[in-house]
């Protein structure tokens, strides 16, 4: 049993879309669709009527409906009570989900920013893979996540209730060590690439298609989306890597590494649930919405 089958039922209870419940979800229909499965089987019974359009309870799941909503309020005033005694300082808390190399090279100022602006806070932090995020934001266990948008991918959020802000700007930069990478005999340089699918390597795979963009051949993909074990591959001379440039840019100033054509512009994005207010949060996102500074060449 996982909480988050129960609040993908209460979700289809209120829509009886499974298209509009994985939207909202932020999940694949598909995925959604096995979770409602696993959720009925943990259960012993059926809790939907699929031959009917809109689908419809069963007298199983009408009374499972009940227990659901209650279950969900009682975890929610349970966790909400855990975390209050947590925060022993008695300051303000923000919760924040964000990819992995947003936190090493841009969170840091940013929450900075935030305590000049308003003082000091405590914060908690989940670094991990976009899609990770997202659930963490839709399903209620964090304030905000922070990420790179760029055009060329939407991101899976409705906008009504998870509004966002831009709070700074980077670019992604293909980038490689000065010692002696060799072309192949078609004048293309080994590339460091991403795993398939992975936000990051979607970014990658529309700053390479430029027609300026390095000519380069895969040599090695790493298995996950963290940028940062590319720039250590980088670093070794081992290829090509795009990279955010916030991440690199000491390397960048220093001669480790040099920038291979032109960039492709992103904005970092704040978002957050409208559902979740909090005199603090609200504090927060009012500082966000102020210019957004450029980290990307910042010391």
């Amino acid at each position: 049993m996982e909480l988050k089958w129960i609040e993908d039922f209460l979700s289809l209870a209120e829509t009886r879309s499974f298209s509009r419940s994985a939207e909202s979800r932020a999940v694949t229909q598909s995925a959604f669709s096995r979770r409602i499965r696993s959720l009925e089987v943990w259960l012993g019974t059926a809790l939907l009527d699929r031959s009917t359009y809109p689908i419809t309870l069963t007298a199983d799941g009408r009374q499972f409906l009940e227990t659901a909503e209650e279950v969900v309020r009682l975890l929610t005033v349970s966790r909400a009570d855990f975390r209050a005694r947590s925060d022993g300082a008695g300051l303000p808390v923000v919760t924040i989900t964000a990819l992995h190399s947003l936190c090493l090279s841009f969170l840091p100022r940013w929450l900075g920013r935030i305590r000049d602006a308003l003082g000091p806070v405590a914060s908690r932090v989940l670094p991990d893979n976009f899609n990770i995020c997202v659930q963490a934001l839709v399903e209620g266990g964090y304030d905000l996540l922070l990420t790179y948008h760029h055009p060329g991918i939407p991101i899976p959020l409705d906008p009504e209730r998870y509004p966002c802000r831009v709070v700074g700007r980077d670019s992604l930069a293909a980038v490689a060590s000065p010692r002696g990478l060799v072309p192949d005999a078609k004048g293309r340089l080994p590339l460091l690439q991403y795993s398939r699918g992975s936000f990051l390597g979607r970014l990658a795979g529309i700053a390479q298609s430029a027609e300026d963009a390095p000519a380069t051949y895969p040599v090695h993909t790493n298995e996950n989306s963290m940028a940062e074990a590319l720039r250590s591959m980088a670093l070794g001379g081992h290829g090509v890597a795009w990279l955010p440039r916030s991440l690199v840019a000491p390397e960048i100033r220093a001669g480790a590494l040099t920038v291979l054509g032109r960039e492709m512009p992103m904005d970092i994005r704040l978002y957050r649930s409208a559902e979740r207010h909090r005199s603090f949060l609200d504090e927060v996102w009012a500082v966000a919405a102020e210019d957004p500074p450029n980290y990307s060449d910042a010391e």
